[in-house]
């Protein structure tokens, strides 16, 4: 700081009010958003201080872009062309801004904030995290200080309260901005990747040649697929419709370890995972599998299966899920057909919440074939129309595997009574109980 006596720092608390007084209010050469130059505003009427400012900006400038990239990280990564052509303009923009409004006592015009936006927007689509430009704004602030508070004088106090409370508000304004313009942007590019993700999905599903929109969405397409109807009671609250989405497509992603293509409504909708490999299907570890004897083997536990319960601990929701094997992408569009018929048929047949492939429904899925066996078949229950006990029975007898002493326990019946029943039915039917007949029969019966 030039000038002698006591320390100007010192004395600035007794001017801040003063200054702060002297700079609430737009003077009267306040002038549009083009601002007015040293000219029109008066060298002789203007402070000193201000004049140094518009005199070295350029030396400013070259100052700023010099410790932004010795004292920033994300800057001191950057080559030379890089700091030239894009930080340099940038910071000479926002210099020319904070002087403008310095010199006319005033804040942002709407088109100053755009312009601070515009500028801002730029940073975030070349990349540069919201964080290096946040900590630039303040180190460019703190170094202009630097600069203006070691030309000024004793005689500059005040002027220089105004200067830091300029600054201050300068900061209070452009940092909203700043985050907004990376809010912005961010949305956008959320909107743009979504967007291009879905292309890739409708195009797979439709069978159609997905290359190009993958390309564009970054999304490598697999050589297999399994392909993930899933089912549950639509979410009526659109806000928790979405938590539910979110959750899911968590679920999904952690899976893979990647982002899967996904078309999902809360906890409904359809999900292309690329398949895993065969030797990934147990959930034990290789090493434990070695080390056990064959006899002592636990059964192999099928992954599928395990998310499709992480969904449902997730989503505390009851989900339904089926899946369908894709060779290739071309056989996507036929394994999503599949995967629908199961999911249809589950429902039709009012089995519980879980997970299901094709063969966990083979017998109920060809039963349900249209023709007039399936009529046929549905008949032979038909004497069991006046006899409700005997029907529910039949349903809980089959329901629990042929299985006696379960059937009796969930019927609440003496054994002796269930079999009596079972002995009723089989008169009335002309069919054994632990036939599959039966079971085939009530399958139609619940498809007719």
């Amino acid at each position: 700081m030039s000038g002698g006596g006591r320390c100007l720092l010192c004395a600035l608390p007794k001017v801040f009010g003063r200054a702060h007084n002297s700079f609430r209010e737009p003077s009267a050469v306040c002038h549009g958003p083009g601002g007015a130059d040293a000219a029109s505003i008066g060298a002789v009427s203007e402070p000193r201080l201000h004049l140094w400012l518009v005199e070295h900006l350029p030396d400013l400038t070259e100052r700023l872009v010099e410790e932004f990239a010795r004292r920033i990280p994300f800057y001191a990564e950057q080559p030379r062309e890089v700091l030239d052509g894009q930080l340099r303009p940038a910071i000479e923009a926002n210099l020319r801004i904070s002087v403008r409004t310095l010199r006319q006592q005033r804040t942002f015009t709407v088109d100053e904030r755009a312009e601070v936006i515009a500028w801002s927007a730029r940073r975030a689509e070349q990349g540069v995290p919201l964080e290096a430009v946040l900590t630039a704004y303040h180190l460019a602030i703190e170094l202009c200080w630097e600069a203006i508070a070691a030309e000024a004088r004793e005689e500059d106090a005040a002027e220089l309260g105004a200067l830091a409370l300029h600054f201050f508000t300068y900061l209070r304004s452009v940092v909203p901005a700043v985050a907004l313009a990376h809010a912005q942007e961010g949305r956008e590019r959320y909107g743009e990747l979504r967007a291009a993700r879905r292309a890739v999905l409708d195009s797979l599903l439709a069978g159609i040649p997905a290359d190009e929109p993958a390309l564009r969405a970054g999304v490598p397409i697999a050589s297999a697929y399994d392909v993930l109807v899933l089912r549950a009671d639509p979410e009526q609250d659109p806000a928790t419709a979405r938590h539910l989405t979110r959750q899911v497509q968590s679920a999904l992603d952690a899976y893979t370890q990647a982002h899967v293509l996904a078309m999902l409504d809360g906890a409904s909708g359809t999900a292309l995972l690329p398949a895993r490999p065969a030797e990934q299907a147990t959930a034990r570890p290789a090493r434990a599998r070695a080390s056990a004897r064959p006899a002592e083997e636990e059964p192999r536990v099928d992954p599928l299966a395990e998310l499709v319960e992480r969904i449902t601990v997730a989503t505390d929701r009851a989900v339904t899920v089926t899946t369908a094997p894709a060779q290739g992408p071309e056989g996507i569009p036929a394994a999503l057909r599949e995967a629908t018929e199961v999911a249809e048929l589950v429902t039709r047949l009012g089995k519980p919440p879980g997970f299901y492939r094709m063969t966990d429904v083979l017998l109920e899925y060809q039963i349900a074939r249209p023709g007039n066996g399936l009529a046929q078949l549905a008949a032979r229950l038909d004497p069991l129309d006046d006899r409700p006990e005997l029907m529910e029975t039949l349903r809980v007898y089959v329901d629990q595997g042929h299985n006696r002493r379960r059937a009796a326990e969930t019927l609440r019946v003496h054994r002796n009574t269930l079999d009596y029943r079972l002995r009723g039915i089989a008169t009335l039917t002309g069919l054994d109980p632990s036939g599959p007949e039966l079971a085939a029969a009530l399958t139609a019966r619940a498809l007719r």
